[in-house]
């Protein structure tokens, strides 16, 4: 069967393979991100897929473009099955040359940007009884690691935030779901200057991602395993020994 889906940050990188994935799956898919509308390779799709497929810019970090998208993108296929918030951004930073400003742009986007998402479609999911929200988050979200002060923290909100509300929106046949992932070769990964370990290309992580929502209910979605389990484990551990082993980082 047929599901209408909504991406959020779906113009590029694994967003955008998971687009290519539902469409050939069948199913009706709204993208949005700042410049959906103007997106070649979206446009392109949409030449095949015309009824389909629906583009529509958003801004996550507006309050208003949030409502009045989320209005849009439910009427586009009269009801939203699932939701997969896949907006993020990402700088690097060393302690010596902080932006302030990404700071602030990446609390915007990766972690406040989530719950506008959730707040404005929680209420069209419970007046129709049923829904399902994905949050693309990051292995990030476990441990705070170097260079990545502005991206963990957003990330580990979000991760937060989700874990707060699963056990209500369950409550209220609304499924909630989160993806932790590690390494992928996106705009995004190719600043770092650092090895990344079990680095995957978009197309793996998007049919990855793509499979386990269409086949599991769980809460947590995390790959790779070696690299997830890793960092997974950093949470428990004496911080003694976590610290020792995420300032081998500062080495690399």
């Amino acid at each position: 069967m047929s599901k209408r889906i909504w991406i959020i940050g779906g113009s590029t990188g694994i967003g955008l393979e998971l687009v290519k994935n539902y469409l050939t799956n069948n199913d009706s898919v709204v993208v949005s991100s700042r410049s959906a509308v103007n997106s070649g390779e979206l446009n392109e799709l949409q030449i095949f897929y015309a009824k389909k497929l629906v583009l529509i810019n958003i801004d996550v970090s507006n309050t208003s473009s949030v409502i009045n998208v989320t209005k849009e993108a439910w009427n586009a296929f009269s009801g939203i099955d699932l939701c997969i918030y896949n907006a993020g951004i990402y700088e690097s930073m060393q302690v010596d040359g902080w932006n302030i400003e990404y700071f602030e742009q990446m609390m915007q986007t990766n972690y406040l940007g989530g719950v506008r998402i959730t707040n404005a479609l929680a209420p069209l999911f419970l007046e129709n009884g049923e829904g399902s929200l994905a949050f693309n988050i990051s292995v990030a979200s476990y441990f705070g690691l170097p260079y990545a002060s502005g991206y963990s923290a957003p990330k580990a909100a979000l991760l937060n935030f989700c874990e707060s509300i699963q056990p209500e929106f369950k409550e209220k046949n609304i499924d909630v779901q989160v993806i932790n992932h590690g390494f992928v070769k996106t705009r995004l990964t190719v600043k770092n200057k650092f090895w990344m370990p079990q680095l995957l290309e978009p197309e793996t992580a998007a049919d990855i991602i793509f499979e386990k929502l269409e086949y599991s209910k769980n809460f947590e979605i995390k790959f790779p395993f070696i690299l997830s389990s890793f960092l997974h484990l950093l949470r428990v551990l004496p911080y003694k020994i976590s610290l020792y082993f995420t300032s081998k980082v500062l080495r690399c």
